[in-house]
């Protein structure tokens, strides 16, 4: 597979459908991903043709695992995140709003960066299997994706808080209930139900969809500005913990499969 292949694009009517395709490396973002992803984005709000944008990935085990940690430990932050278009945020999409609406299409799991993805969307269709968390706490980390202010804002916030400071996941089904996810179908109706879902939302006036989804998340100038806060707050955790032993512990611990032990510093 090259680099071109780790996402591949194909527009079906005024459909634009982006799959990630890196299933032997549980569909994990790298430098590849995060660029074709973000090129996707910017195609899909660029083309008054395309109406609506569906993203998936290839196989049913896993949505997205997150950062490549491969690429991270061999290329460092580049290797994930390109300097020149880190404005996208991860995976090139998650500071990265724009006019056309977004149906994520989750099948299997969906932890850590997989569900910053899934709250950087419009709209939610999940397989039965999938599953919903942010399990950073456990690796000395944070949601550093947005996770942690979208989730609050998605669904009631005892629930959010609990799933934020456990780190456990959520079932789909669970994710439905408290209005994180729209549908649940069996893992084989997933795509055919978000393209669905898409030629429904496709039928409407273009001008008027774009113009309803702009309004309702408050996009201006391609961000976010009620965010802005919490981004700037996330960015400054982040450096502070980039410099914590107890992260450096949590990687190390996850990778050697043992249990962590923290210091607290």
């Amino acid at each position: 597979m090259t680099d071109q292949d780790a996402v591949l694009t194909e527009v079906r009517d005024h459909v634009l459908l982006v799959t990630i395709n890196r299933p032997r490396a549980a569909n994990s973002v790298n430098a590849e991903v995060h660029t074709l992803l973000g090129e996707a984005w910017e195609r899909a709000d660029g083309d008054d043709t395309i109406r609506t944008v569906v993203l998936t990935a290839t196989g049913d085990s896993t949505f997205c695992g997150g950062a490549d940690l491969k690429a991270l430990g061999t290329r460092g932050p580049d290797g994930v995140t390109p300097p020149e278009t880190a404005h996208w945020g991860f995976a090139g999409i998650t500071r990265h709003p724009i006019s056309t609406p977004v149906i994520v299409a989750v099948t299997g799991n969906a932890l850590g960066g997989g569900t910053e993805i899934a709250l950087s969307g419009d709209l939610v269709i999940a397989s039965t299997t999938a599953r919903f968390g942010l399990p950073e706490v456990h690796r000395g980390l944070i949601a550093g994706a947005g996770g942690l202010f979208r989730l609050v804002d998605a669904i009631p916030r005892a629930i959010a808080m609990e799933l934020i400071l456990t780190g456990e996941p959520m079932t789909a089904q669970d994710a439905a209930r408290w209005g994180l996810v729209n549908h649940v179908v069996e893992p084989e109706r997933v795509l055919d139900t978000a393209l669905e879902l898409a030629e429904k939302i496709s039928a409407g006036a273009p001008l008027a969809i774009k113009a309803s989804k702009v309004i309702a998340r408050g996009i201006e100038d391609g961000r976010i500005p009620s965010e802005s806060a919490a981004w700037a707050e996330t960015d400054r955790a982040l450096a502070r913990l980039s410099t914590s032993s107890d992260t450096v512990e949590g990687i190390m611990a996850f990778m050697e499969k043992r249990a962590p032990r923290w210091t607290g510093h």
